[in-house]
C-alpha cells in the first residue's frame, strides 16, 4: 500500500469518525484525556451536540466506511468478551447494505473465468443482481439444460481493497495495544489477525463451493435443512454457480403467517439444525443471519429451512467438541461443579483455580435464566456476564469457539423472531443427552464394535502368524535383555578387578618409594641390615606394580 494512498484512506476514516462524533469518544481514552480541549476548540465541533448513543454512532461509521469495516464490525459483535454490552448489541445490527456493482463488470468477470461470452455459457442471464453483499453479488441465470441457477461473482478489485483496509486496521490495532492500558487485555492485533484469516477465506469461491457440497451431503437425507447443489463445471475461484432455490426469507414473518407456517416447529428445527451441525457433523454454517436463511413452506406444519452463502463455516477439534458437549450436558442438569471441573480439565482456566469458587460464580450467572422462554433470555447479556466471571478466574479467550458463539447469537436472533416462547432448554436437552449416549454410553460401545469388526474379520486369517511374530519378538527381546544383563555383570567384575589392581599398584608404589628413601639413608656400611630390608621392600613394590599392570 503506497504511503499517499494510506494517508488518503486515513483521512477518509478520520472524516467519517468526525461526522459521527467519534472524535469525542477518542478523547475519553485515558492517555488522551489531557488533550480533550482540542475537541472543543475544533471548528467542526462548535455548537455541535451529539445525542445518539455511542454504539449507534460506531455502527453508522462502520457502515459508511464500506464492506470491509462492516464485516469487521459483524465479527466484533461476536466477541462479547472484548466489548461493552451496548456496543456489541448495536454491532449485531450491521447488515451488508452495499450498492451493487455494474452488470457490465459482472459479465466481464464471468467471461474472463470461462473464456467465452456469457451467452454461450447460459441460456439466460439477468443483468440486474438479485442481491449484493460486501464480498460478492448474485445474478439469476438459466443453464442450456433448462435448470435455474444463481451465479455468484466476486466484487472487482475486492482483494486489493481488503488488503489495504486490513493493513490500516493493523496500524490502528498496534497503536491501541501500545498506548492504551486496556488495549493489552483486548488484544486488538490478534482480533485483526483472526478477521484477516476469515475474510480472505471468503474470497475463494472454490472453497465456498466445497463447503456447500459438504453441507449438502450432510443433510441429503434430512428434512430439516436443504442446501442447494453446486455445479462444479461452472465454478471458478471468482465465479460460483449453484442451484436456485425458491423459499421465503425467514425474516418475512407476515408472509409465513399467511401461509400458516408452524412457528413453534420452525423454532425447534432451528435448535436441532444447530446442534446437529455442531455435534453430529462437526461442520456448521457460521453465517446464519436472516439474509442467508429461507423457509420451504410447501408443508406448513413441517417446514424446512433452506440455506445459502457458505463462505464461513466452522469446525471443532474432537477434544473441544467433547468438552463443549459435556458442558452443555452438565449445564442442562444444573451440575455447576462439573461445569467448573470441565473448564479446569480442558485448560480453559488455570489448574490452580479453586473449583468451589468457580462453581459458585457460574451458578450465580446461570441459575436466573433457567426455565425462561427465549423471549426473556438475552444471550448477549448472558455471555457478557459469563465472560466477565471467567475473566476473574483468568480464563483465556478460546479463538476456536468464536465462530460457534457467532452462530449461537444468530440462532438466538432467529428464535426471538420466529417463536419467542420457545423453551430452548427443553428442546436442546434431549439432543445433547442422545449425543452423550452415542459417544460415551452403550451405543458408543456398539458403534465402536461395528466400525472395528470388519477390520478384525479382515485380519483374522493372519492372526496365527501375527501371534507367532509377537512371541518371536518377545523371545528376542528377552534374549537381548539376558545378554545385556550378562554384559553388565561382566563389566561390574572388570571394574572390581580394576579397582583391586589400582589398590595393589598404590601399595606397590608406596613400598617402592619407601624402599628408595630407606636405601638412600642406608648407604653407610654400619647399617647393612637396614639396607637389605630396603632392597626387599623395593622388590616387593616392583612385583605388585607389575602384577597390577598385567591384570589390566
Amino acid at each position: 500500500m503506497k504511503p499517499f494512498t494510506r494517508l488518503l484512506r486515513l483521512w477518509t476514516i478520520n472524516r467519517v469518525f468526525i461526522r459521527h462524533g467519534l472524535d469525542e469518544l477518542v478523547f475519553t481514552i485515558p492517555f488522551l484525556r489531557p488533550l480533550a480541549f482540542l475537541y472543543h476548540l475544533s471548528p467542526w465541533n462548535w455548537g455541535k451536540q451529539e445525542t445518539r448513543p455511542r454504539g449507534e454512532r460506531i455502527r453508522c461509521a462502520l457502515e459508511d466506511l464500506g464492506p470491509i469495516f462492516i464485516k469487521f464490525g459483524q465479527m466484533l459483535s461476536t466477541r462479547r468478551d472484548l466489548l461493552p454490552d451496548d456496543i456489541a448489541a448495536e454491532l449485531t445490527r450491521l447488515q451488508d447494505r452495499v450498492p451493487p456493482f455494474s452488470s457490465q463488470q459482472s459479465r466481464q468477470m464471468i467471461e474472463k473465468a470461462y473464456g467465452k461470452p456469457v451467452t454461450e455459457v447460459f441460456r439466460h442471464f439477468e443483468t440486474e443482481p438479485m442481491a449484493s453483499a460486501s464480498i460478492a453479488q448474485v445474478h439469476a441465470a438459466q443453464l442450456w439444460s433448462g435448470q435455474d441457477v444463481v451465479v455468484k461473482v466476486l466484487r472487482p478489485g475486492i482483494r486489493k481493497t481488503i488488503r489495504q483496509d486490513v493493513e490500516l486496521m493493523y496500524i490502528i490495532a498496534r497503536l491501541v495495544q501500545r498506548y492504551w492500558k486496556e488495549g493489552r487485555r483486548l488484544r486488538p492485533v490478534e482480533v485483526v489477525a483472526e478477521y484477516e484469516k476469515t475474510i480472505f477465506d471468503e474470497l475463494d469461491l472454490m472453497r465456498e463451493a466445497a463447503n456447500a457440497s459438504q453441507l449438502h451431503r450432510n443433510f441429503e437425507q434430512s428434512q430439516m435443512l436443504y442446501v442447494p447443489e453446486v455445479h462444479w463445471d461452472y465454478t471458478h475461484p471468482n465465479v460460483m454457480v449453484m442451484e436456485r432455490i425458491y423459499g421465503i426469507p425467514v425474516g418475512d414473518i407476515s408472509r409465513l403467517r399467511e401461509l400458516g407456517v408452524n412457528f413453534k416447529r420452525l423454532g425447534e428445527l432451528g435448535v436441532e439444525v444447530f446442534f446437529t451441525q455442531v455435534f453430529r457433523h462437526n461442520f456448521f454454517h457460521a453465517d446464519m443471519h436472516p439474509g442467508n436463511i429461507f423457509v420451504n413452506a410447501a408443508n406448513p406444519q413441517e417446514p424446512q429451512y433452506m440455506a445459502v452463502d457458505f463462505g464461513i463455516v466452522g469446525t471443532l477439534a474432537p477434544e473441544d467438541k467433547r468438552y463443549l458437549a459435556e458442558n452443555f450436558y452438565a449445564f442442562f442438569n444444573r451440575d455447576y461443579k462439573r461445569v467448573a471441573e470441565l473448564h479446569v480439565e480442558s485448560g480453559w482456566v488455570p489448574p490452580t483455580t479453586r473449583v468451589e469458587e468457580f462453581e459458585s460464580a457460574i451458578r450465580t450467572v446461570c441459575e436466573p435464566i433457567f426455565n425462561l422462554p427465549i423471549k426473556d433470555i438475552s444471550f448477549g447479556h448472558f455471555l457478557l456476564r459469563l465472560f466477565q466471571t471467567a475473566r476473574r478466574f483468568n480464563m483465556e479467550v478460546q479463538p476456536q469457539l468464536v465462530l460457534l458463539q457467532k452462530t449461537l447469537l444468530n440462532i438466538e436472533g432467529l428464535g426471538r423472531q420466529l417463536y419467542p416462547d420457545l423453551d430452548l432448554w427443553a428442546t436442546a436437552k434431549p439432543f445433547i443427552e442422545r449425543w452423550m449416549d452415542e459417544q460415551l454410553g452403550v451405543r458408543a460401545l456398539l458403534h465402536g464394535a461395528k466400525e472395528n469388526l470388519p477390520k478384525l474379520l479382515e485380519n483374522l486369517p493372519y492372526m496365527p502368524n501375527m501371534l507367532h511374530d509377537i512371541m518371536k519378538q518377545a523371545n528376542l527381546h528377552q534374549l537381548k535383555l539376558q545378554w545385556e544383563s550378562q554384559q553388565l555383570e561382566q563389566l561390574r567384575q572388570e571394574m572390581r578387578h580394576a579397582q583391586r589392581g589400582n589398590q595393589l599398584a598404590i601399595v606397590g608404589g608406596s613400598l617402592l618409594v619407601t624402599a628408595t628413601l630407606t636405601a638412600g639413608s642406608a648407604l653407610l656400611p654400619a647399617v647393612l641390615g637396614v639396607s637389605i630390608l630396603s632392597w626387599g621392600m623395593g622388590g616387593t613394590g616392583l612385583g605388585l606394580l607389575a602384577y597390577s599392570l598385567l591384570r589390566r
